[in-house]
């Protein structure tokens, strides 16, 4: 074979690698689509399933019940049996969860909301499991960055986009019946591009290499400070933001519907920036934790400000831009987990690690309804002392996950690079 020939065959399985993760990070910001866009439709799902604003956060949250334990089985498989074999059966999963939830039913609802969270799981990870086995590790952070970025964009149209179109008088249903069937070509699409798992990758599946692959994963304490400070970092924009921002808004601070949807969705939309961005930075610097620590900072001022400052003195959409850019360095301990852990275990390290992020978003999100539900005595309509008291330990979370930063290994190219002997004189 000839070296024109050989260069010409490594592009196109580049080139092949990059569309399928193109096609994955697609499938990402498909499924976060329908992860936020219950927020902007509580009165109509309350009404569709005879629930009350709190009862339908639980039947929302019940995505985060299935999202994390799926986790640990997304990133088994895809050590396992490669990403061709699982993640089009994700989407699957995702488009009749939707199907599902458009019924009204609520037994069948949850049903669907579920299988979307078990389903959608598989679109990050896999997404990541590209990055790490086929692309060049000096550009890790920012194109998990850039994965992230997907979905937040996915995140802020099921806000920003769906916002107006409830508005306008289409049916909640409706909604989820076309993204049900929006699913299947992506499904279709995703087994004919993802390549195949190489015949040599590793080990021949077996319950014995999977739980050798998680048991080296939790032993390593570094596992767990990653998803601490990933989850800490994550849950202003999971439950603040994502459940209770548009209401907040409305309730706390009287802005009409129309106005807190496109303010709720700016900050899915900083993260759109944030996740990319930092992750180059973390690259260009070859330092993951000091970016880490100064977004944590940044995050903590702006959310303080958002629940305890005057209202009106920074332009609209600052703050909530700033929080999100700055909350995606949530997504550089996904690379730092991969990076603490054996090569091998890349998607075990990220499926543990989303476990233990959403886990977090899965406990706290009905102990922050049955708080604010608590606080304001059961009333209809919120006012911002109620939302202050209810969401003031998020903010001392997010002083945690910048604090636990100090105790990570530092990963990045600077820490990796050997240094140079020092030359001897006579």
């Amino acid at each position: 074979m000839t070296a024109n020939s050989q260069r010409s065959g490594a592009v196109t399985a580049a080139g092949a690698v990059t569309a399928a993760w193109l096609l994955t990070s697609l499938f990402y910001f498909y499924q976060y689509s329908m992860r936020s866009a219950p927020a902007v439709m509580v009165p109509e799902l309350s009404s569709a399933f005879g629930m009350s604003a709190v009862g339908i956060a639980s039947l929302v949250g019940l995505f985060y019940w299935a999202y994390a334990p799926f986790s640990l089985v997304a990133g088994v498989a895809m050590d396992q049996v490669g990403p061709r074999a699982v993640v089009p059966l994700g989407a699957a999963t995702v488009a009749i969860g939707a199907l599902l939830f458009s019924t009204g039913d609520p037994t069948l609802g949850s049903i669907g909301r579920f299988m979307q969270g078990a389903g959608g799981v598989f679109a990050l990870i896999g997404a990541v499991y590209l990055v790490s086995n086929f692309m060049p590790a000096s550009r890790a952070a920012t194109l998990v960055g850039a994965t992230q970025m997907f979905g937040m964009a996915g995140g802020s149209a099921g806000q920003f986009v769906v916002g107006p179109v409830i508005g306008s008088g289409v049916p909640w249903d409706r909604f989820w019946l076309a993204m049900g069937i929006a699913g299947i070509p992506i499904a279709i699409l995703l087994y004919i591009l993802i390549p195949k798992r190489r015949a040599d990758a590793g080990q021949k599946p077996s319950l014995g290499t999977a739980m050798s692959a998680f048991g080296a994963v939790f032993r390593n304490p570094q596992s767990y400070i990653c998803g601490l400070i990933s989850g800490l970092i994550f849950i202003p924009t999971t439950i603040f933001d994502m459940v209770w921002g548009v209401r907040f808004l409305q309730e706390a601070h009287g802005y009409p519907y129309e106005v807190s949807v496109l303010r709720s969705a700016a900050v899915p939309f900083g993260w759109m920036i944030g996740c990319p961005l930092l992750g180059w930075l973390a690259d260009r610097i070859g330092r993951r934790k000091p970016v880490i620590v100064g977004a944590g900072a940044l995050l903590l001022v702006t959310l303080t400000y958002a629940l305890y400052g005057p209202t009106g003195i920074f332009p609209p959409f600052t703050l909530a831009l700033v929080a999100g850019i700055a909350s995606g360095a949530a997504m550089l301990p996904y690379t730092i987990i991969k990076e603490v852990n054996r090569p091998e275990h890349s998607g075990t390290a990220t499926g543990v690690i989303n476990f233990l992020n959403f886990s977090l978003t899965a406990v706290f999100g009905p102990i922050f309804a049955s708080r604010l539900m608590k606080i304001s005595e059961g009333a209809e309509v919120r006012d911002l002392a109620d939302y202050q008291a209810t969401f003031m330990p998020m903010l001392i979370g997010v002083a945690i996950a910048t604090g636990l930063t100090f105790l990570l290994r530092e990963t990045g190219t600077k820490a990796r690079r050997p240094t140079a002997p020092t030359l001897a004189t006579n």
